[in-house]
């Protein structure tokens, strides 16, 4: 059992958030060292732990499975709450990342020279209380709790309840690891437990400074609607992959079946396969075949329909090219060309990923330059858009948002700046009566 203070002790939301917000103060002046040291403790206590957190885990999907057989729960978030022996790696690995990275936290961004003696420094700095509600996926605990504590941010969790078990087991060994290394209070990372805790989370403008939902579209919707403090999230993932006619057939097949299989639960899945029709006919039935036999189901425009000749894709609906589906479902549509693919990523896309095939120069530089998305891709996969791929270690989420933070997350979107202003005894008098005049030049930061 662990001696450190149990994250529900404290009796409101705002008190918790409070105390978040005092340890943040602390963790902001930690070495960049000790904020390691933290980090690599946890992966250690994580690795030693993985059998503890296999068994949490295996309790919260056996109960889990019955709300899927009750249909109050998706199989698809199901898939994202287990926890394997390779998932807890992965979980290490990427605490060990983390504490490899820069350290983000008191960067001079630029230096400026207003008058004589008169400097201004632009300077990197924590937000401070970043709150985190996610849904199903456990692993979000060690990846959000990394960057935050990172970037020397105290971190809010309030993950879904049926994911409590594990969630309680991996933000335990966060406190445990505070609590014995006696670096920052252990309110730097806390677990939320119930429901009633984010209506009151949402609330908390003076004591969270943001709030990054982890969800399904109405999850994400909901929580941007009714919270007063700013959230960043993205709403939906419907990321197409565009087959064009000048595509190469190997490397055509190798994404789109990665861009479904890899993980079909996630938000960097492909939801929607656009053809051109001058290789559908040569690309689409080798594809049906090869996606049906690992058990996707196709849901095709009547183009596709025709040329597959197959009674096992049914015939998609406007519904479908707006759904997100997170699971082994596609929906297929043969368009005219590279302006079709175009015109239905811009109706359709939920501005997460898009990527084109093609060996094509000019279609490609048209579909990175024309497309609205965080992510814009040529000739690779839509899963790659993810933190730890992208070399950030990992991430707190993914938004395709365009304000502060797009596409995945890292330390760089908890981050914020401040400027520092050094004189020696300057006032704005002097300036306003016109005896001196600013001049301001920039200096190597």
């Amino acid at each position: 059992m662990s001696n450190a203070p149990a994250g529900a002790a404290k009796s409101s939301v705002r008190e918790q958030a409070r105390a978040a917000r005092a340890a943040a103060r602390k963790l902001a002046l930690l070495s960049n060292e000790t904020r390691n040291a933290v980090l690599l403790d946890v992966a250690k206590r994580t690795e030693l732990n993985a059998a503890r957190i296999q068994t949490a885990n295996a309790e919260d999907c056996k109960a889990a499975e019955e709300l899927v057989r009750s249909g109050k729960l998706s199989t698809a978030a199901l898939a994202r709450l287990r926890v394997s022996g390779k998932t807890i790696l992965e979980m290490v690995e990427r605490l060990n990342e983390v504490s490899r990275l820069d350290d983000p936290i008191g960067i001079r961004l630029a230096t400026t020279e207003l008058d004589e003696g008169l400097i201004l420094y632009k300077e990197s700095c924590p937000l401070g209380v970043v709150a985190v509600v996610f849904e199903s996926r456990p692993d979000v605990v060690p990846q959000v709790a990394a960057l935050a504590f990172k970037s020397g941010n105290a971190v809010l969790l309030k993950g879904g309840a049926e994911a409590s078990r594990t969630n309680e087991v991996l933000v335990e060994l966060w406190r445990d690891s505070l609590y014995h290394l006696g670096a920052v209070p252990v309110d730097a990372v806390t677990l939320l437990q119930s429901r009633g805790d984010v209506m009151e989370l949402l609330q908390l403008k003076r004591d969270v400074d943001l709030i990054v939902p982890r969800g399904g579209r109405e999850f994400v919707e909901y929580i941007s609607a009714n919270s007063k403090v700013p959230v960043l999230g993205h709403g939906e993932g419907i990321c197409h992959v565009y087959v064009d006619r000048l595509a190469d057939m190997d490397k055509a097949h190798a994404i789109v079946l990665d861009a479904k299989m890899q993980y079909p639960a996630a938000c960097n899945s492909m939801e929607t396969l656009l053809v051109h029709r001058d290789v559908a006919a040569e690309f689409l039935p080798v594809a049906a075949t090869k996606l049906s036999a690992a058990g996707v189901e196709l849901r095709g425009c009547e183009r596709t329909r025709a040329i597959t000749c197959d009674a096992n894709v049914r015939a998609a609906t406007d519904e479908d090219w707006a759904t997100e589906y997170s699971d082994l479902i596609l929906s297929i549509r043969v368009v005219d060309s590279l302006d079709q693919a175009l015109e239905h990523i811009a109706e359709y896309g939920s501005l997460h990923t898009e990527s084109i095939v093609t060996e094509d120069a000019t279609a490609a530089q048209r579909f990175l330059n024309e497309v609205d998305a965080a992510g814009v891709y040529h000739n690779v996969s839509t899963r790659f858009a993810d933190g730890y791929r992208y070399g950030l270690g990992s991430e707190v989420g993914i938004s395709n948002s365009k304000l502060h933070a797009r596409g995945p997350m890292g330390m760089e979107g908890l981050t914020t700046y401040k400027y520092k202003l050094v004189g020696n005894g300057h006032v704005v008098g002097t300036y306003a009566r016109g005896e001196r005049a600013l001049h301001p030049r920039s200096l190597k930061s």
